[in-house]
């Protein structure tokens, strides 16, 4: 897969997605990642990138033209353009199940106040991780990233590992324990020690559901 991201500060997604799984996803080749920076397509000595709003108000706006000639650098016939904005759809399970299976995916990150809205009608999806202030685009890029790679096939070891965890079948996980059984008192489950699989399949859905229901609600109304 490739994914190619339109940002003003590289080194912010760059860091944190050089480690761990997608690390090492990029490095056997699962992943092709790479960082296009709209300041490379400025005419001016200064590379201004943003400019103040029409109408007044506080902030800088990145301004539309170098980061459409980011994107028309990068852009392919079969990629998929995702600008990262409060303003786009939620980021979901589903949603990182869905850019998994594409070829070629452009994250485009916001800074200042925001994007020239016009630069809008050359995208595909607006997306938000969350209902929260960031600084920039660059964190919900690395969540995205993140999500999105782990389900390429090859990039986790194990099949299971996927099929068992929060959100996959719209509930969250049930509660996980390890060694030793017993820490400051505190006792794993005794059907977890059984090695009765029906009934400890059982366990992990009534506490999937409960867990599902005490801690989001929401998620049962789906």
């Amino acid at each position: 897969m490739r994914i190619d991201v339109i940002t003003l500060f590289p080194r912010m997604v760059e860091a944190p997605l050089s480690e761990s799984i997608v690390g090492r996803a990029r490095k056997d080749g699962f992943l092709k990642l790479n960082f296009v920076n709209p300041r490379d397509f400025t005419e001016d000595r200064h590379k201004t990138v943003d400019d103040r709003p029409y109408g007044g108000g506080a902030g800088m706006i990145m301004m539309a033209e170098p980061v459409y000639r980011a994107l028309e650098k990068v852009k392919t016939k079969n990629a998929c353009t995702v600008l990262l904005s409060p303003a786009g759809m939620k980021f979901s399970h589903e949603t990182a199940v869905r850019f998994s299976g594409k070829k070629h995916l452009i994250l485009i990150c916001g800074r200042y106040e925001g994007i020239d809205e016009r630069i809008s009608k050359f995208v595909d999806i607006k997306l938000s991780i969350g209902d929260y202030v960031l600084t920039g685009g660059e964190p919900a890029a690395v969540a995205v990233i993140d999500a999105v790679t782990r389900l390429l096939p090859g990039v986790l070891k194990k099949k299971e590992a996927v099929s068992i965890e929060s959100f996959v079948h719209g509930f969250l996980e049930s509660p996980q324990y390890t060694r030793p059984r017993i820490w400051r008192k505190l006792k794993v489950p005794e059907v977890l020690l059984s090695g009765n699989h029906e009934s400890i399949a059982e366990w992990r859905r009534k506490e999937s559901l409960k867990v599902t229901r005490k801690k989001r609600p929401d998620l049962l109304k789906k």
